[in-house]
């Protein structure tokens, strides 16, 4: 392409690039324009009367009241493609405070905003399709001025569109007093301790932490609930605290899926931290419950630590969002980040109670755990086949071949018929670990990244071998030198792509794992045997309490992996080479390589062996 070409499609690409934003927001997403409601069209708003109107169905709310704000187009020549709409305070014409909070009526053409750090102060549209008429529900403040006002900004066409459409005036009774454009603010660390006590849990109060017996006073890692009836039971406390960039969250949920819970959100933004009561149907954002739902709100942020405190009446009535506190739930810890007034996706996967929990009832020091024990079952059952069952089987097939040549068990050599054995049996345990993730997730994981594909790329390779097997040449077939080629070089291969896919699986949120920190040789087995033991199960650290038998029984499987990495080593690299012929070489080799791998079993119980029995037995103690 000549110089000047390509010197003029780099123009136009730099071109477009900067001038983006000028394309407009047609899937709605305009925060960054929240403060003066104008779109980035590049042109002017239009000085003509707004052919749009702005209806709301009550003039005068107190705090908590809802009200329909209806969008509507005054005929229907006149549809728009996009909008925006707030509610401010009608005392003050300049402020780009957003007030309350929205929830929508209709989700196909309507989403919500976070604007100026208050989450669902917004409602805009999804897509760039006409409309004539939006509506949605507007919930008021507890902290709101004595008049709101809503306005809209209104797009027709990307060259004709109006900003800031003045929309009807809501008189507020028993609002709190504010300065004009300034928002009376949320509740402080007023009131706050330094840090939450885990003292008096199970006690005189109900917790639930990670890790296991933590205390939030000494360990700001520490993850903690508790939660307590009032003396007459009209009504629970609450203390939540973790460390999170954005937010912290309880969950009450009647099963251990996310989907129809009611929520609970401590909000870190720009160093305050409020709290917001919502409800979650399905696995979506949560969203906004009406205010008054909470009351005796306290938060602060402390090195790092999001803590809050509130208080809930127990059953909350003309309201089917909020769960009722005399009845059991599972609990879920989660945390993660909030951004442009949104909460994202948990980091890793919530805390859950390992049983149903009475807010109400007597004070239990609850335990949990971030992995479920269907998955648990399948790291160990995939662990298990691949690092003993399939590498014993190779194992056999490899050198006993060599050493008992002669011994016949039922019919066939010994040591074919181990190997069989072992590797029908390892088919068959990976068949059913397979199952596992998809009854627990009920179909495909899209969140799981390359683990589930590898996953069915290993398990097809598991079926096809024993295929294979059936098509076995003669031992004095021509043929049987191929058939050894592919047969040996399938089963390396699926060796090599089932270690990558259990590090894979590693990294799911299923599994709760941690990043891992290795120290020396990092082996497939053994670290990753630790790392799954280390990040999915609450173990306590020293001083914390004695931990519970369901954190402490997965550690035993940190000798498991690493022998079983040593099993698999040994078999993929001890095969015997093809320029010994005799008997008498096969044997030695094979005798040998034995040798050398009990050395090196021998060595390592004597190194690790103290250490692996200090970690598994004596913490049962």
């Amino acid at each position: 392409m000549p110089e000047s070409k390509v010197t003029k499609w780099a123009c136009l690409w730099l071109l477009a690039w900067w001038a983006g934003p000028a394309l407009g927001y047609r899937n709605g997403r305009v925060q960054v324009v929240c403060g003066s409601m104008e779109p980035l069209h590049g042109h002017s708003p239009s000085p003509d009367p707004a052919p749009y109107r702005l209806t709301v169905d009550g003039s005068t709310v107190k705090p908590g009241d809802r009200v329909t704000v209806t969008l509507l187009a005054s005929d229907s020549s006149s549809p728009f493609k996009g909008f925006l709409l707030e509610a401010r305070d009608a005392a003050a014409p300049n402020s780009t405070v957003a007030l309350g909070s929205f929830s929508l009526l209709q989700p196909g053409v309507s989403q919500l905003l976070g604007c100026g750090g208050r989450q669902a102060s917004g409602v805009s549209h999804t897509s760039d399709s006409k409309k004539h008429q939006v509506q949605a529900v507007w919930t008021c403040p507890k902290d709101s001025p004595p008049t709101v006002q809503f306005f809209a900004t209104v797009v027709q066409k990307k060259k004709l569109y109006w900003v800031q459409v003045p929309g009807p005036v809501v008189a507020v009774t028993g609002a709190a007093s504010t300065t004009a454009g300034v928002l009376t603010p949320p509740a402080t660390a007023a009131g706050l301790p330094a840090a939450f006590s885990s003292e008096g849990c199970g006690h005189n109060k109900s917790c639930l932490r990670e890790p296991a017996g933590c205390r939030p006073e000494n360990d700001r890692d520490c993850f903690f609930l508790s939660f307590r009836p009032d003396a007459i039971g009209g009504s629970a406390l609450f203390e939540l605290s973790g460390p999170a960039e954005g937010y912290v969250a309880l969950g009450l949920s009647l099963d251990t899926w996310m989907g129809n819970d009611d929520v609970y959100l401590c909000i870190q933004d720009q160093g305050r931290v409020h709290i917001q009561a919502a409800s979650v149907s399905g696995r979506t954002r949560p969203e906004p419950a009406p205010e008054g739902t909470l009351r005796d709100q306290v938060g602060a942020m402390t090195d790092g630590v999001i803590q809050c405190r509130f208080r809930r009446d127990v059953r909350i009535p003309q309201t089917d969002q909020r769960f009722d506190l005399d009845q059991s739930y599972f609990l879920f810890l989660a945390h993660g980040r909030y951004e442009n007034g949104y909460t994202r996706r948990h980091h890793r996967q919530p805390l859950i109670s390992s049983v149903r929990a009475l807010v109400v009832g007597p004070p239990v020091d609850l335990s949990g755990s971030r992995s479920p024990l269907i998955i648990k079952l399948h790291g160990v059952i995939m662990l298990a086949a691949w690092m003993w069952v399939v590498s014993t089987g190779v194992l056999f097939a490899r050198h006993f071949r060599h050493v008992w040549p002669d011994v016949l068990l039922r019919g066939g050599k010994v040591w074919f018929q181990v190997h069989r054995g072992l590797m029908l049996l390892a088919v068959s345990l990976i068949s059913v670990a397979f199952t596992l993730p998809f009854l627990y997730r009920g179909g495909w994981s899209k969140r799981a990244g390359y683990h589930p594909y590898m996953g069915c790329a290993v398990l097809g390779l598991c079926i096809v071998q024993p295929i294979i097997a059936l098509f076995r040449p003669a031992p004095l077939s021509p043929r049987r030198r191929l058939f050894n080629l592919v047969h040996r070089s399938a089963g390396r291969w699926l060796q090599m792509q089932a270690v990558v896919c259990v590090y894979l699986g590693f990294r799911q949120q299923a599994c709760c794992c941690r990043a891992p920190r290795p120290q020396g040789p990092w082996l497939a087995g053994g670290s990753g045997s630790c790392w799954l033991n280390s990040g999915c199960t609450s173990t306590p650290s020293p001083g914390q309490g004695k931990p519970s038998r369901s954190a402490t029984w997965p550690h035993g499987f940190h000798l498991l992996g690493t022998l079983g990495t040593l099993v698999t080593l040994g078999t993929m690299t001890t095969s015997p080479s093809s320029h010994w012929r005799t008997q008498a070489h096969h044997r030695e080799h094979a005798q040998t390589s034995m040798i050398k791998f009990k050395n090196v079993l021998n060595q390592f119980l004597i190194c690790f062996g103290p250490l692996c029995f200090r970690r598994t037995c004596l913490r049962r103690r």
